[in-house]
């Protein structure tokens, strides 16, 4: 008015003119420091120290909601401000900051990664809007906050997502006056209506789990599975990573994406398993735990889209890039691939869909998707951070590649939200209105179009970031720009012309994820046990009890789970090795001494022990050092079937001749029915010692003196004996008075040393006057009896 009045002329008295004057001077100089500062904090230095200086406070959003408001509603803010410095801050205000709309899904990329505040591009505090003062924030200390504003108030022009910033203007003991201090911006995605064209959003549920079964088994008819850890059991339980996932995803349209081996190892537990402790087994003890779970997923994969991995999720790039030049690593793949189908079908009663593969983090290259589809997928799901489109807007996810194959394309960014630590509220609270802002911009960058857009989370999402998920999922529950679809659908979708279908070359594969790979030993090893479970299989008469289990070992040995924890991974693959080979020892020969073969011909018998737990078939080689020396059957070696039963032990016999005396050394050596070689050798020494016609004459000749001087010598003895006996009776009837005897009773005629006894001079005993007198018997040809042993140079076959 004072203007005004200078206009119109009539000009103000010399105390009104005093007094204009004073009150210029009194709010004209704060004014003109700040336009002598302006130009300063518009510099580079100025804007790094208000950054610098904004993060003298911690400000953390834990809820905002809804999550994607409309007309009518009201937008209600809660959070902390947390002081970080060792100052004091004073006078400080908690107000909200709504910028403009954001024009690109990089905008909002940008936006994301922004700390510290930014005055030539953060706005201003909304006017008339609620705030939440703070008198006096200690160090250290911590103060809650809500902030309420119907979203009429918050200046959202019209549909889009719009920057959201909630910030604290204080001051500190060196700077009396206030700044912000701190600031923290997140998204309001703003669609009051539901767009004509919504995009069609397919989100994939990971129910993936890390290998916990061994390849070994209990001894029963069951065979119940043993388990290197009960930790899947914490997984399992109410409130685990698992369990959380079957909770949330029964209420949500997601496409389930399954690893077969999980299951199996479940419904294991449910039937009953036992657990390593040391060197022991002991009885699992969450069998009803796992009972609960899968009954809870069967339930919740009912109208849903189920996608099958191959068993075990294998690691295709690891294969593709380390273990396709190992003969037999892609057998691997082929055997995991036919498993997955029945395996979910039993166990879940659904069937699910086997034809897609999904390497980590969706990168490919020509061996990725050479390597995925050579087991029968013809859909790979890749991502926009490997398969890169140059367009100004996201294209469908589907997209042909060579050789019939079906791309995939997931999208990198709302792939990629949840992957942070979920656990703090501020964070899942901003990655919420992340995904849901990312969305409405792809669904607003060509509105009139109708797009398919896929996304595909980590594999092992934990409870925390499942529960984000599923958070942001429930926000797109109004279906104002997008709408639920499944992988099956979107892997048909029309794709668009302008999107790539150049699969990206080798060297774009990331080099982070490339030093995570399985190395070229894991697939070796896998090799060998595969090998060696080959030659052990055809010996038996009951494969089942072996060949299921280490086939699926195996399968896990490839498991995509094994990332990062390369230590692990080998000790699981030594384990299962070993086992194989305690078992492939349970069948062995069992050592033999040497022997000594008296004869032309003989047999020589060698033992096959089966310390298994049912029979096994092999054939037995015994091979002779010499076959001039000592022959079997004519032949250098000789073959013979072998049938044991298990548990037992039998003896096999070799006919052997001999031809030549000496030592001979012979092996014998376990061979398959198809020729392989089985176990190690088993060497012995057989002395040969042969026996000629003369000398079985010289012999026979020797025994047959023996026995008649035995019986020459009996007779003698005989007759000795009857003499002595009527000489004594003709004494007792002789008179007294005879003549002399030697008390000897021998004959001194006889010579010393002789026990023939004198003879009687009976009259009976005394010849005929007309006979002539009869010799004496001759001196017998053989000496006495001996009892010494037989010189060291006899030998008497009995």
């Amino acid at each position: 008015m004072a203007e005004a009045a200078d206009i119109q002329g009539t000009g103000p008295s010399p105390a009104r003119r005093w007094l204009r004057r004073t009150i210029t001077v009194a709010f004209g100089a704060p004014l003109l420091a700040g336009l002598l500062q302006a130009p300063a904090t518009s510099s580079p230095a100025a804007a790094a120290e208000d950054a610098t200086v904004s993060k003298t406070v911690d400000v953390s959003l834990d809820t905002l909601a809804p999550s994607a408001p409309v007309e009518g509603d009201t937008v209600t803010i809660t959070g902390t401000v947390t002081n970080r410095s060792k100052k004091t801050v004073t006078d400080a205000t908690v107000d909200l900051r709504v910028g403009p709309q954001m024009t690109s899904r990089s905008e909002i990329e940008q936006l994301t990664g922004r700390t510290g505040y930014r005055p030539y591009s953060d706005p201003a505090p909304l006017d008339d809007a609620p705030t939440v003062k703070i008198p006096r924030l200690n160090p250290g200390l911590s103060a809650d906050f809500s902030l309420s504003v119907p979203v009429s108030d918050l200046g959202l022009d019209e549909a889009g997502v719009y920057q959201l910033g909630v910030s604290l203007t204080g001051q500190t003991p060196d700077h009396r006056y206030d700044r912000v201090l701190g600031i923290e911006r997140t998204f309001v995605p703003y669609q009051p209506e539901a767009t004509e064209k919504r995009t069609q959003l397919t989100y994939l549920w990971p129910l993936i789990s890390s290998a916990h079964v061994s390849a070994e088994t209990a001894t029963d008819d069951q065979q119940t599975p043993v388990f290197e850890d009960d930790a899947l059991a914490a997984e399992l339980k109410p409130g685990g990573r698992l369990d959380e996932l079957v909770s949330l995803g029964k209420d949500l349209p997601v496409t389930w994406v399954v690893d077969p081996d999980l299951l199996a190892s479940v419904d294991a537990m449910a039937n009953g398993y036992r657990v390593k402790d040391g060197t022991l087994h002991v009885p699992g003890k969450h069998q009803a735990l796992a009972e609960r779970w899968l009954d809870s997923l069967e339930k919740a994969v009912q109208g849903h889209k189920v996608v099958a991995l191959p068993f075990a999720d294998p690691d295709l790039a690891s294969l593709a890039h380390r273990g396709k030049d190992v003969p037999g690593s892609l057998g691997h793949l082929q055997s995991a691939t036919a498993l997955a189908g029945t395996t979910v079908e039993t166990i879940l009663h659904v069937q699910p869909a086997t034809d897609f593969a999904w390497p980590v983090d969706g990168a490919v290259d020509p061996s990725i998707v050479a390597v995925a589809t050579s087991a029968g997928a013809d859909k790979v799901i890749a991502r926009s951070d490997s398969v890169r489109d140059d367009l100004p807007y996201t294209p469908t996810a589907a997209r042909p590649f060579s050789n019939g194959t079906t791309a995939v394309v997931s999208d990198a960014l709302l792939s990629t939200t949840f992957e942070g630590d979920m656990v703090r509220t501020e964070n899942s609270t901003l990655a919420v209105q992340e995904f849901l802002a990312q969305s409405l911009a792809i669904t607003l960058e060509q509105p009139e179009d109708q797009r398919s857009v896929v996304v595909a989370p980590q594999r092992l999402p934990t409870v925390a970031q499942a529960q984000t998920m599923a958070t942001a999922l429930r926000g797109l529950s109004a279906k104002r720009w997008s709408q639920p679809s499944d992988l099956l659908a979107a892997a048909a979708a029309k794709p668009d012309p302008d999107a790539s279908t150049a699969v990206p070359a080798g060297s774009r594969y990331p080099k982070k994820l490339r030093d995570r790979e399985l190395p070229v030993q894991a697939f070796r090893d896998m090799k060998t046990t595969r090998d060696e479970l080959d030659d052990f299989k055809v010996i038996l008469t009951a494969q089942y009890r072996v060949v299921p289990p280490f086939t699926n070992a195996i399968n896990r040995e490839m498991s995509t789970s094994w990332r990062g924890q390369a230590r692990a991974a080998a000790l699981y693959r030594i384990n299962v090795l070993e086992y194989l080979q305690t078992l492939t020892e349970g069948v062995e020969l069992v050592d033999k001494s040497d022997l000594t073969l008296s004869g032309r011909s003989a047999t020589i018998p060698v033992t096959v022990q089966n310390k298994l737990l049912q029979d096994v078939h092999l054939v037995l080689r015994l091979t002779s050092g010499s076959k001039n020396r000592l022959n079997l059957n004519g032949e250098r070696y000789k073959e013979l079937p072998v049938k044991i039963s298990g548990g037992h032990s039998q003896s096999v016999k070799f006919s052997a001749s001999a031809n030549v005396n000496g030592q001979v050394p012979m092996t014998a050596q376990l061979y398959t029915e198809d020729g392989t070689p089985y176990g190690q050798p088993m060497t012995f020494t057989v002395k040969v010692s042969e026996i000629t016609a003369t000398v079985m004459l010289v012999i026979a000749g020797g025994v047959l003196l023996l026995v008649l001087a035995g019986v020459r010598m009996y007779s003698q003895r005989k007759r000795v004996a009857a003499r002595n006996a009527e000489a004594e009776a003709a004494e007792d009837t002789a008179p007294e008075e005879t003549e002399p005897q030697p008390e000897s009773g021998v004959d001194p005629e006889a010579g010393p040393g002789s026990d023939t006894p004198r003879k009687p001079e009976a009259a009976s005993e005394q010849p005929d006057a007309g006979e002539p007198e009869q010799a004496s018997d001759p001196t017998p040809d053989t000496g006495p009896e001996s009892g010494d042993p037989s010189g060291t140079g006899e030998k008497v076959d009995r």
